[in-house]
This record gives C-alpha cells, structure tokens and sequence, in this order.
C-alpha cells in the first residue's frame, strides 16, 4: 500500500491510490444497486429511479478512474485486473435483476454473463504469460451494453409511452450480438497469437 495516492510522479503508485478507491467504490455499490431493486419489487417507483441513477452514475466512473489513473500515472496491476471485473459485477447484477422481474428474458442474461466471466477467466488461466487487449468490437460492446441497461433500467416508457419498449429492444440486441461476436473475435485473437508463440 505504501506509494503515491493521488499526487502524479514517476515514483511507485500505491494499490490504494484514488483511482483503484474508485473502482472497488463501483464493486461496493452493486449490492446497493440489486437491494434497492429488490425494494421496488417492480412496480416502477421511486426506488426503480434511484436504483437506475444509482446504475448510471457507477457505470459512467469506469472512464473517470481510467482517466485519473492514466493521467497521474496511478495504473497499478491491481487496477487492471479489479477495473474490467467492476464492470462485469455492474451489468451483470443488473441483467440479472431484469430478468427476475420479468422484463428481460433470461436467456439473454445468460448468453452475455456466459460471454463476459467466461472469456475473464479464460484471460487469468490461459493467457497469464501474455496478454490480448480487447479490440475495437469489445470496446464498442462495453459501451453498447451499458447504455441498453441503462435505458432498460430507467422505466422511461411510463412518462413516454410503449413505444420506449421497442428502443430497448434494438439497444439490447445490439449489446447481445456485439456480446458474442467480440467474445469469438476476442477467442480468434488469442488462438492466433498462441499458434505464433508456438
């Protein structure tokens, strides 16, 4: 822990810099995001709102500790593997909370918690000796996928009609094909780059 918290340099960044207090901030809040969920029960009042803001401002802090860690050279080993799985946690437990109350099928939760912890852990067992950074598609995908949560999450149709319904569907579709097509390029890469080591 001893090094730099906040303070930019050249000198040793500790794993408590205020970069990495913001990402394991996001993994806290996602037991606050899944009980206030829980506590609207579904019926789309106060609670779903502040669970959906609470979504949104936690998401949106992937790019804020990225850029302080990059920007005063606070990236630390524990920050690049903590960071993506923050991420991972947040969607995740929110597309589980959808499809328990009823308003995302399950199936497509699966395929994309599948996709996501399947190629992490493929990442931490076959890929320790080196690593594959995510492409232009991943990168597209994250993003893709945390604006059709949030929109799945913010019960907009309510105040401007079901049509909000037919918008949700198309951004969670894209989130789901982009889902597993940058899963099989990401796959593709790490057998390619396997095969020329060899």
């Amino acid at each position: 822990m001893r090094g730099r918290v906040v303070s930019a340099g050249e000198t040793p960044a500790s794993m408590g810099n205020i970069a990495n207090i913001i990402t394991v901030v996001r993994i806290l809040l996602a037991p606050v995001f899944v009980w206030l969920m829980i506590l609207d029960g579904g019926e789309l009042g106060v609670w779903r709102w502040v669970a959906a803001v609470l979504f949104i401002l936690s998401i949106t802090t992937d790019s804020v500790d990225g850029f302080v860690a990059r920007s005063r050279n606070l990236v630390t080993d524990f920050g690049k593997l903590v960071d993506p799985i923050a991420d991972k946690i947040l969607v995740g437990a929110a597309l589980v909370a959808l499809a328990v109350l009823g308003e995302l099928w399950p199936w497509v939760a699966i395929v994309i918690l599948v996709r996501e912890f399947g190629i992490t852990i493929f990442r931490f067992l076959m890929l320790r000796d080196h690593v594959i950074p995510a492409g232009f598609l991943g990168k597209v995908k994250t993003v893709v996928q945390a604006v059709a949560v949030s929109f799945a999450l913010v019960p907009l149709w309510t105040l401007l009609g079901d049509w909000v319904h037919v918008v949700n569907a198309v951004l969670m579709g894209a989130a789901l094909v982009l889902t597993v097509v940058s899963g099989v390029e990401y796959l593709w890469s790490a057998w390619r780059v396997s095969r020329q080591r060899r």
